[in-house]
């Protein structure tokens, strides 16, 4: 059936019927539409696609020092932020996050200035000691907010590695064997059962462990003092996952799985050259069965892949041509796709000729068109920002943040002697898909016959079928007017509610007269209740 759901007219008449007969309507906020920015896209529920399975951000690098050293008031309202579902008279308390990605550390922290990682909070303790015995009062802050995770209703958890416990490296530090291999060659094994028992000491307290990613972007060399890293090439990573497929089977939780392989970029995934021929060409290095590292058979391996989407992120036609490419090869595999790392790395963005005249809403509408991408051109199932929470210094503005850390002494200051934090429009554009798409949505067709890269969306249907939820991206500078139909679906529209994210709102739900416009430079987010 085709349900023509016309949201401006008749909303917009009920608001004029209300008002007296001696003075005419006059909202205190009317978009200039004019007819040549009026749309018409359709919702076809019958054209399915991925499920998604979370929407997340990682705990790395500051948060356990929030939840060890800032106040309750701070560190609770943060994590109402992240994790909170709850919509109170149109005004989200938070965005929640489905999926919380945990740093597992290996042990600079303890190490202090000798780990040769300059940034404090880049070093990470260890729930290793160095005698062998598991100290799990260690990271007390990142264990905080996985606890307020919890406590929210976000109980899906990646824990990852970025180094190899230091007992375990070659050079005995977190970092800093440049391009080659830190972990040494009789401590696989070793490794691997420290992932599996800190999964399972976490499984046991209640905590649903989905996967654990026990390294991270292996293309890169991780010297110098930058954080603890590691480098990995092909024949490392499928040892490592052999090994750990074996210590998830005797030692970790039932349900766990592995996550590879954090490729640094997306494509890594399917490209290769001479200089990259051990680190690159990954879907089928692992999943191509007469590939010499295969991993396809173990019990422990999904038919899941993931990457960041840093760098080839810059303009419409990057985003497209490298997510259409890895959205191929990862078909003739028969692969999920996890985006589990993005903030913006460089500049050069296409919507804005000058990174220092761009707003904050022009960084996060830059950031919603690489998740337009991953999730409809890629038909990624999960994706994560990274850099939850840091202060704002360097003129770096909101690029490596979703909210805002003021420490006591400014922005400069020690983190560790406590201070305010701010929400950011990252945070909320993250919401406008994370508070609404929850796990087990399923995307479906949306087509915008006059969309183009300034004006997008995508659409989203619930396992029960009684909610659809359609995402618009206007980058433009003057708002459009959109009436949306919905077809394939025997069901009527009850009712809508429209939350915007603009430079004026923070996801905030918009009165009725209001429904149906697109704000200039603003991501919409339209919640259809179906019966």
């Amino acid at each position: 059936m085709k349900n023509k759901y016309i949201l401006l007219g008749l909303s917009y008449l009920a608001a004029l019927c209300s008002c007296s007969d001696d003075k005419a309507f006059e909202p205190d906020y009317l978009p200039k539409i004019t007819s040549d920015h009026a749309m018409t896209s359709t919702v076809n529920v019958a054209g399915k696609h991925q499920v998604i399975d979370g929407f997340a951000s990682s705990d790395a690098w500051t948060m356990d020092y929030i939840g060890k050293y800032w106040s309750n008031n701070a560190k609770e309202g943060i994590a109402k932020l992240l994790f909170s579902q709850k919509v109170e008279r149109g005004n989200p308390e938070g965005i929640g996050l489905s999926m919380w990605r945990v740093n597992l550390g290996g042990g600079t922290a303890e190490q202090g200035e000798a780990s040769g990682i300059t940034d404090k909070t880049r070093r990470v303790e260890c729930f290793l000691t160095q005698n062998g015995t598991y100290d799990w009062n260690k990271s007390s802050g990142q264990q905080y907010f996985m606890q307020k995770a919890k406590e929210y209703g976000c109980n899906n958890f990646v824990l990852f590695s970025n180094t190899p416990p230091v007992q375990f490296t070659v050079n005995g530090k977190g970092s800093g064997n440049w391009w080659n291999n830190n972990l040494r060659e009789d401590c696989f094994d070793d490794f691997a059962d420290f992932l599996a028992t800190v999964a399972k000491h976490f499984s046991d307290n209640g905590y649903n462990i989905s996967y654990i990613s026990p390294l991270n972007e292996p293309q890169y060399s991780w010297g110098g003092d930058g954080q603890e890293g590691c480098s990995w090439q092909h024949v490392h990573v499928a040892k490592m996952a052999r090994a750990l497929n074996e210590s998830l089977k005797t030692k970790g939780p039932e349900n766990t799985m592995m996550l590879l392989a954090e490729a640094a970029k997306v494509p890594y995934l399917y490209t290769t050259d001479d200089s990259w021929a051990d680190r690159a060409n990954v879907i089928p290095t692992y999943f191509k069965s007469d590939s010499e590292h295969y991993l396809g058979d173990l019990e422990r391996m999904p038919k899941l892949i993931c990457a960041h989407s840093y760098w080839w992120d810059k303009t419409w036609d990057v985003l497209f041509d490298s997510r259409t490419k890895a959205r191929a090869e990862a078909d003739k595999y028969g692969l999920k796709l996890y985006q589990t790392e993005w903030s913006m790395l460089g500049e050069g963005y296409e919507d804005y000729e000058n990174y220092d005249q761009a707003t904050y809403m022009d960084l996060a509408l830059s950031m919603a068109k690489v998740l337009h991408h991953d999730l409809v051109t890629a038909s990624m199932n999960s994706w994560a920002y990274w850099t939850t929470a840091s202060q704002e210094v360097y003129s770096q503005k909101s690029r490596f943040y979703m909210i805002r850390l003021i420490p006591t002494g400014g922005d400069y200051g020690n983190i560790a002697d406590g201070g305010t934090y701010e929400s950011s429009k990252n945070l909320w554009v993250l919401g406008n898909y994370s508070l609404f798409v929850r796990p087990g949505y399923q995307r479906v067709d949306l087509n915008i016959p006059e969309g183009d890269k300034k004006f997008f969306g995508s659409a989203y249907i619930s396992p029960e079928e009684d909610k659809l939820v359609v995402v618009y991206t206007n980058i433009n500078d003057e708002s459009i007017q959109m009436e949306t139909s919905i077809e394939g679906l025997n069901k009527q529209v009850v009712s809508m509610r429209q939350y915007v994210t603009s430079s004026t709102s923070d996801l905030n739900e918009v009165d009725e007269y209001l429904k149906g416009y697109i704000p200039a430079k603003s991501v919409v987010t339209m919640v259809y209740d179906l019966k």
